[in-house]
């Protein structure tokens, strides 16, 4: 697995504190620097697609407000209400977050396929998930963003 969770923090300190408008300034001295950094993932093309991202991140912010905005206008702002009855139903992907990862692609995002949006919008809530034997999931039901 690329991203251990034992490294998060390692991950937070690396790309300042995940805040787009610092990271967006790293240059070429900041990005020698992350390559030496054992506590990070040191592949060169996913460091500069974290520099690039996050200037997309910003360009969609200018542009629809914000980048909550963008995202949930893809689900009309209502989170999608699954019916799995066990872990075995749930696809990887879906149409829709193909899509969504496509336009991000296109807006260009990188490393930001088709699987990791459709993780990405189970965990912001765009999309309710849990199995319907899950106690989570009634309540999950009626969040909205």
């Amino acid at each position: 697995m690329d991203y251990d969770f034992k490294k998060r923090e390692n991950y937070r300190e690396a790309f300042a504190n995940f805040d787009a408008e610092k990271i967006e300034q790293f240059d070429q001295s900041k990005i020698d620097q992350l390559i030496q950094n054992p506590g990070i993932i040191r592949n060169k093309l996913k460091i500069q697609s974290t520099i690039s991202n996050a200037q997309q991140y910003l360009a969609i912010q200018q542009q629809y407000g914000s980048f909550v905005d963008y995202l949930w206008a893809f689900v009309n702002g209502i989170p999608i209400q699954n019916k799995w009855a066990s872990l075995a139903e749930m696809p990887a992907f879906t149409p829709l977050a193909e899509a969504i990862s496509k336009d991000m692609k296109k807006k260009g995002f990188k490393f930001f396929g088709k699987a990791i949006c459709y993780a990405y919008m189970q965990a912001v809530g765009m999309v309710n998930d849990h199995t319907i034997t899950c106690f989570r999931y009634r309540e999950c039901q009626t969040t909205t963003n």
